[in-house]
């Protein structure tokens, strides 16, 4: 259990790394050193050293950059490696130095440790993790990719030409007053319709990057809880309200798959997450 634990725990924290720390490599080992110390404290030093072993791989596995090389086979691995070390592995009866302190209620009962390691490390992994194994499905299944609408190519103006050597000197020198000049002089006000450098499409819709890992904890929390109706009336009310956007769709039906087959990876990643909590609590 606490195997699965680690790794879930390692893999989530370096996407974290990845999407939000300025400087990467400062980032990666502040997480190491702490993984590390966690490790030794809770007598499970090697599972911690094969978590860091499996999240580096998945960083090299799973870039944000670019489209996945191995596609959405790394994230079926890990749910193979989870669940195994979960049914095999079991849980331990001695924790190290922190089971002495370690003390955990909960509505259900009391927590160990290596429970509320899996856990800690299912929802971390379910934050930005998970994103990246909804867009390999959605790159795997070659599904329709809304654009970034600033990455867009914006049309020509069209106002009287200008003169080349002048956009370049707005664009090189922008505090020049000889090259407004020479600009306003030869284009009009042609010198503010300045195509916007394009953007990677991947670097837009941070609201669904947002939305979605808010949607998995409320899965795995609600799931846990055994809250069903709760669950079936946030999975029904998201439906309805993205039912206007996907009535627009025509007869291609892109945006209705695209919708689809996010929200059910995603669902499915959120609920494999509770029942391997659940099963790890049960067992």
């Amino acid at each position: 259990m606490i195997v699965a634990g680690f790794i879930l725990l390692a893999v989530g924290a370096a996407d974290l790394v990845r999407q939000f720390a300025p400087r990467r490599w400062i980032g990666y080992l502040s997480v190491a050193v702490i993984l590390l110390l966690l490790g030794s404290v809770s007598d499970a030093l090697l599972p911690m050293v094969l978590a860091l072993v499996v999240g580096a791989l998945w960083v090299w596995c799973m870039p944000t950059e670019r489209t996945a090389p191995l596609g959405f086979w790394p994230a079926v691995l890990l749910a193979v490696v989870s669940v195994g070390a979960v049914v095999w592995l079991g849980a331990r009866s001695d924790v190290g130095l922190i089971g002495a302190t370690w003390q955990l209620r909960s509505p259900f009962g009391e927590v160990p440790f290596d429970l509320a390691m899996l856990a800690l490390g299912a929802g971390v992994f379910l934050l930005e993790s998970s994103n990246l194994v909804v867009r390999a499905a959605l790159d795997g299944e070659h599904t329709w990719r809304p654009t970034d609408p600033m990455s867009a190519p914006t049309s020509a103006p069209t106002t009287a030409p200008t003169t080349v050597g002048a956009e370049v000197a707005v664009a090189s020198d922008a505090g020049s007053d000889t090259a407004t000049g020479s600009d306003t002089a030869t284009g009009g006000d042609a010198a503010t319709d300045v195509v916007p450098a394009p953007r990677d499409p991947r670097s837009g819709f941070k609201g669904g990057r947002l939305i979605g890992p808010l949607e998995r904890i409320l899965i795995l929390i609600l799931t846990l809880a055994a809250a069903y109706p709760i669950l079936a009336a946030m999975l029904a009310a998201k439906g309805i309200v993205r039912f206007p956007e996907i009535s627009r769709d025509g007869e291609t039906g892109a945006r209705a798959e695209y919708f689809l087959v996010g929200s059910l990876v995603s669902w499915v990643i959120a609920l494999s997450a509770a029942f391997l909590v659940w099963w790890a609590a049960h067992s």
